[in-house]
């Protein structure tokens, strides 16, 4: 038995729908804690790609139970339509979904606040996805929140979204010169997702706790990565929750003595979507050759993102507020024509050497990556299944790696399928 929480350890799309597709194949459970469907986990089988948004990636092996628990907000349009896309896939959505009844509804005045102040915001914009996940969680810890279990008991639910819209259309209209939203629409929509919905619902927190005690392989899953943690990121550009291992137990209801593993996820490279400081950005040319050979472009927007070198003061802070025993490297064969590969191992600032992550946005934003460097083994990987097989060059690489960030490989991923992984130690062991 063991309780293991799969984390990504840069500024997310790492790769954490593979992984998590891989270890799922041992798990009973696999459950996600945090996030909303503004983001992406992408899942290679055979010729077959699937986007996932809100369900865990799980679902797609038979007999597995996925949940989404209460540290999820969740858009129940987006989640109708992930169910019907899956199920028209052939991919069987029914009992082994379930959905916390503590989740949070993002309702549309969430979506429409959450543009807005995007709209209004100048010279900083955040880089969000309109999709009101900020708002939803702002709505949360400000105790004016709408959850699954509300929308169960229909005078409940529509008295808070009577009560709520009373402020959010002030705010619409007066404030951003927007529309506001009549409630009877709103209640009307919502109570056609509650019959699409209901008999998912459960305590999930008992139902992963009761399967904790009878010794189940649990996964636990998040969106994002640690550097986009609202509490260690690059604040203000950030997630609206926590990523990080610790939301795991917050956003299902586990105590952390039940956590075995943490188990992050690192590309070899870097990636950021959005605004945010990047020291170790790849220039125009290199970003859009590395950009179109890597396929980065965001699941959820399809913004493409930026690209950089890898950068181990990101992953050292991953490793050491996550806890992570070990890592998984993705993308690898990315990097196959790559002449020379760079190696960030600390910043420069104002004369002086850091190694540490900085809080400070300033310093990020104005330090200079010191660099190593080593040779790129430009041969083609994508078809090696051993590390053994690998060339000498791709395996220094991977020492270094290990070395700078403190943390040891288990897995490397040479490709999107599911085949194109080199597994160096079952975590389920």
């Amino acid at each position: 038995m063991s309780n293991i929480v799969v984390v990504g350890g840069q500024w997310g799309d790492e790769g954490k729908g593979k992984i998590v597709d891989l270890l799922s194949k041992s798990a009973q459970i696999i459950a996600r804690y945090q996030g909303g469907n503004n983001a992406g986990h992408t899942v290679v089988t055979g010729d077959e790609e699937f986007v996932f948004h809100l369900i865990p990636s799980g679902i797609l092996r038979r007999g597995k139970k996925c949940i989404i628990g209460n540290g999820v907000v969740v858009d129940l349009k987006a989640l109708i339509e992930e169910i019907d896309y899956l199920r028209s896939k052939g991919i069987r959505v029914d009992s082994n979904l379930y959905l916390s009844e503590n989740a949070h509804l993002i309702m549309p005045y969430h979506r429409l606040l959450d543009e807005a102040k995007e709209e209004r915001r100048e010279g900083g914009k955040l880089g969000t996805t309109h999709r009101g996940i900020g708002p939803c969680y702002t709505d949360k810890m400000g105790r004016i929140g709408i959850r699954i279990i509300d929308l169960l008991d229909g005078k409940i639910f529509s008295q808070k979204v009577r009560n709520n819209l009373e402020e959010k259309n002030f705010i619409l209209k007066n404030f951003y010169g927007k529309r506001g939203i009549t409630p009877d629409k709103i209640i009307r929509e919502y109570e056609t997702y509650k019959g699409k919905i209901k008999h998912l619902v459960v305590d999930t927190s008992v139902m992963i706790n009761q399967a904790i005690e009878k010794k189940k392989n649990i996964l636990f899953e998040g969106a994002q990565g640690s550097l986009l943690d609202a509490d260690f990121g690059t604040y203000p550009f950030v997630t609206a929750s926590n990523p990080i291992a610790g939301g795991a137990c917050t956003g299902l209801g586990v105590g952390p003595t039940k956590i075995d593993k943490v188990l992050g996820v690192v590309k070899a490279y870097t990636t950021r979507i959005g605004a945010g400081p990047f020291p170790t950005e790849f220039s125009p040319e290199l970003n859009e050759t590395i950009r179109l050979k890597g396929r980065e472009y965001g699941a959820t927007t399809g913004r493409p993102r930026r690209c950089g070198w890898l950068d181990t003061l990101v992953v050292k802070r991953a490793v050491q507020i996550n806890g992570i025993d070990k890592v998984a490297i993705t993308k690898l064969d990315v990097l196959d024509e790559t002449k020379v590969i760079k190696i960030c191992t600390s910043y420069k600032y104002e004369g002086k050497k850091i190694t540490d992550f900085p809080n400070q946005l300033k310093v990020v934003e104005e330090a200079e990556p010191v660099y190593e460097e080593v040779p790129g083994w430009q041969e083609d990987i994508s078809k090696i299944r051993s590390y053994s097989g690998l060339p000498r060059k791709a395996k220094k690489y991977l020492k270094r790696i290990e070395e700078l960030i403190g943390a040891k490989i288990y897995l490397i991923s040479v490709g999107a399928k599911r085949e194109q992984t080199i597994l160096l130690d079952n975590p389920w062991s």
